[in-house]
């Protein structure tokens, strides 16, 4: 099965889980970039708002194509309780050409369930999905295994 792992991270911990799942799929990571910078103490401010809001960010280019594999992994953290604006807007902007999908998602400590559903609203339903808090996934307190099967 050929699967392709997409992820926006603006911590690094969304990033670090994403590579962890490439690395056991051995397939192919591609990072979700918006043109809005959402880094440092500012770009946390505005991901906060722009996550409330609901904001669609515009994205740079993207290398791969959703439709050319069986199974796409899309990640991200979770703003405000609600999945990250890049992500949902990954989603959009791709909206038609997954074949299928599952979801995983990081966050300090809470919002997984409307992240998950925003994300599934946005997009299609998910084989699977995966929520981890970002000190599981920096102390690598994970098994991947039945997300991955």
């Amino acid at each position: 099965m050929k699967s392709l792992v997409t992820y926006y991270s603006r911590s690094d911990i969304t990033k670090k889980l994403a590579e962890d799942i490439a690395n056991q799929l051995n397939c192919d990571i591609e990072e979700i970039k918006p043109k809005v910078d959402y880094h440092g103490k500012l770009g946390y401010a505005r991901g906060i708002k722009d996550g409330r809001a609901g904001k669609i960010v515009e994205l740079e280019s993207l290398k791969y194509n959703p439709q050319d594999y069986d199974v796409v992994y899309v990640g991200g953290p979770v703003w405000a309780a609600k999945a990250a604006n890049p992500v949902i807007s990954y989603l959009k902007e791709n909206e038609g050409k997954f074949n299928n999908v599952k979801f995983f998602i990081t966050a300090g400590s809470k919002g997984f369930e409307s992240s998950l559903e925003q994300m599934e609203n946005t997009s299609m339903k998910p084989l699977k999905t995966l929520q981890l808090r970002a000190k599981e996934v920096k102390n690598e307190d994970y098994d991947l295994t039945s997300f991955l099967e």
